[in-house]
């Protein structure tokens, strides 16, 4: 019998019991933390027979009574609602359980975004983060015209100088880069508001450019050095450096995109062939050359690090549940190994050019740097050699007439 066999839960909840104990073991709990979520499933359960409550009456409201009630009769475990939050996550997938949050009221601005989430989407083609980035910006545009108008939105009487407003202000407490990122979702915007008649005047062109001047000498490649020191500083006799060394050593080596890292599944590994199937930007799948480093790497930590569950992503949490963990948390692993290396803190993206660096050393053209990282444009590569002019000849066009 098992530990969590062992638990008996009486009351409204009773006949979700062993629902809930099912999904705790497919998480990848332990058996001591499943049997302590079905105590406190059972507890609540009681709490909520004992004033005549049924599982749908769980509201804010009620859980901040049940909170203090239990934390007066002295328990000191699972007494906030992080605790109980693997029960609410169960409970609301089930639609027993309300929302945490009411929803909010529905505005004009918030109409407006949702329609500009699907003419991304559907008529753009855009990927998921893109638009979601395309959104945010979108909806700071609109709020600073709701902050202006109220509700009303007033497109109608949008001007070049209201957006040119908007640029002043960004660009009062924004970088170049980040900058460039704002000109591009306020200009699909404008377009998206000429394109539906909201405005009268195509205003994309109002969205002027901005002159990113780089530093001189400034380098945004880590040496040979620093990336074995990025390496060597994570523990291997540890399921957490094992897989923080896969990590690493898939950015370094083959110069893959945070998200792409975090979007890794097991289907993606073909093994037998020594490739690598990489999602990347607008849903492109395309097929890597698996290299010995990385492959060793990856089976390290698949065979001695990789916990057990449903989960098919490649890179998962070390704690329960075992879900995929994002590119935020790809990033944190860089960062995390920075700290270990005495290194600057730098973000993932930034083994990205590291690798592009290295295989330009090596010999490669930029040609071939271009398909390792899969650029669209030849263009796009060029990034990597600013400091070596002579590898700009190749992507040079040649002067019309063959004349100097």
């Amino acid at each position: 019998m098992s530990r969590t066999g062992r638990v008996r839960v009486a009351g409204p909840l009773a006949p979700f019991a062993g629902g809930f104990a099912a999904e705790l073991e497919q998480l990848g709990y332990s058996c001591s933390t499943a049997e302590a979520q079905l105590q406190l499933m059972a507890h609540v359960s009681s709490w909520l027979k004992d004033r005549g409550l049924e599982s749908g009456q769980l509201t804010t409201a009620r859980l901040e009574e049940y909170l203090a009630y239990r934390r007066a009769r002295g328990h000191v475990h699972r007494f906030s609602p992080r605790g109980l939050a693997p029960l609410l996550v169960f409970l609301r997938g089930l639609g027993l359980a309300p929302d945490a949050t009411p929803s909010p009221v529905i505005t004009a601005s918030d109409r407006l975004l949702v329609e500009f989430e699907e003419y991304l989407r559907c008529d753009r083609g855009l990927a998921a983060r893109t638009v979601e980035g395309y959104r945010w910006m979108a909806g700071l545009f609109l709020a600073s015209r709701c902050a202006a108008a109220g509700d009303d939105l007033r497109l109608g009487s949008l001007t070049a100088a209201d957006v040119s407003a908007f640029m002043l202000e960004q660009s009062a407490c924004r970088s170049a880069g980040s900058l460039g990122n704002v000109i591009t979702a306020l200009r699909a915007l404008l377009r998206f508001l000429y394109l539906r008649q909201y405005t009268p005047l195509p205003l994309a062109a109002a969205v002027l450019a901005v002159c990113a001047a780089h530093r001189a000498g400034a380098s945004r490649t880590l040496t040979a050095g620093d990336v074995a020191r990025l390496l060597a500083g994570c523990d291997r006799r540890t399921a957490t450096g094992r897989r923080d060394y896969a990590i690493v050593t898939v950015l370094v080596r083959l110069g893959l995109r945070a998200g792409e890292v975090a979007a890794l599944t097991l289907d993606d590994i073909d093994w037998r062939a020594g490739e690598l199937v990489v999602v990347g930007k607008g849903g492109r799948r395309d097929r890597l050359p698996l290299p010995v480093d990385v492959g060793q790497a990856l089976a390290d930590y698949l065979k001695r690090g990789r916990p057990r569950g449903e989960c098919r992503h490649v890179f998962v949490h070390v704690r329960a549940p075992y879900c995929a963990i994002g590119r935020w948390a790809v990033s944190h692993v860089v960062a995390r190994g920075c700290q270990r290396a005495g290194l600057p803190e730098l973000r993932a993206h930034r083994l990205r050019h590291s690798a592009a660096t290295e295989m330009h050393r090596a010999g490669a053209g930029l040609v071939e740097i271009g398909q390792v990282l899969r650029h669209r444009h030849s263009t796009t590569t060029t990034i990597y050699a600013r400091t070596d002019p002579e590898a700009l000849i190749s992507l040079a066009r040649p002067w019309p007439g063959g004349g100097a």
